[in-house]
């Protein structure tokens, strides 16, 4: 494991996953959020984002956390590991809730300087339609992803999360590709309005 990707929707809690799997690992993480916004919440210009992007890519060892869908492919191109958090849409706005009161009076450790915790109807609307809208094109994305060798752990829940994390703890971080069996359910578990 030396290249990893982490999606899920907002609040499924990539970031979170994404500095302890650095912790365990050693790997540099890259938040996306961080490199894409600039202060007062200005996105960067697409055509520089594609640049940047392709920058944060090109090194040989990385864990990045982040959807940011135009860019997706690039990032799987590149990667040997993917952690998707396929949560239930109530486990993420839960999430996004927790972490805004969290936040609330300083700045989250994996967002841009200058970008206050916000949380707006557009964002919460963004993850109440995630499982609709983006969950099934990433499936059909990540599919394709491990037809080509990489290695990919859906978790749906925070006790897999704990479970995949701890199987890291155990072996050192050295081998969490190896074996996607040990953190990832044998059965598909349901997620709410999602097709199945």
């Amino acid at each position: 494991m030396r290249r990893v990707v982490v999606l899920g929707p907002g609040g499924s809690g990539k970031s979170t996953l994404a500095r302890r799997l650095g912790q365990l690992t050693g790997l540099p993480v890259i938040h996306l959020d961080r490199v894409y916004w600039r202060p007062g919440w200005v996105p960067t210009p697409e055509s520089e984002w594609e640049a940047v992007h392709r920058d944060l890519t090109a090194g040989e060892a990385w864990i990045i956390d982040g959807n940011y869908g135009s860019t997706v492919e690039v990032r799987l191109a590149r990667a040997d590991t993917v952690v998707f958090l396929d949560v239930p849409r109530i486990v993420a706005l839960i999430g996004v809730l927790r972490r805004r009161l969290m936040y609330r009076r300083r700045k989250r450790p994996d967002m841009a300087p200058g970008c206050p915790e916000k949380v707006d109807w557009e964002f919460l609307g963004w993850v109440w339609n995630y499982a609709r809208r983006d969950r099934e094109p990433l499936l059909a994305q990540l599919a394709d992803a491990e037809r080509r060798g990489v290695t990919v752990h859906r978790l749906r829940t925070r006790r897999q999360m704990r479970l995949f994390l701890k199987a890291l703890e155990v072996d050192g971080g050295q081998s969490a590709g190896a074996e996607p069996s040990a953190a990832t359910p044998r059965r598909r578990a349901r997620i709410p309005n999602a097709p199945p």
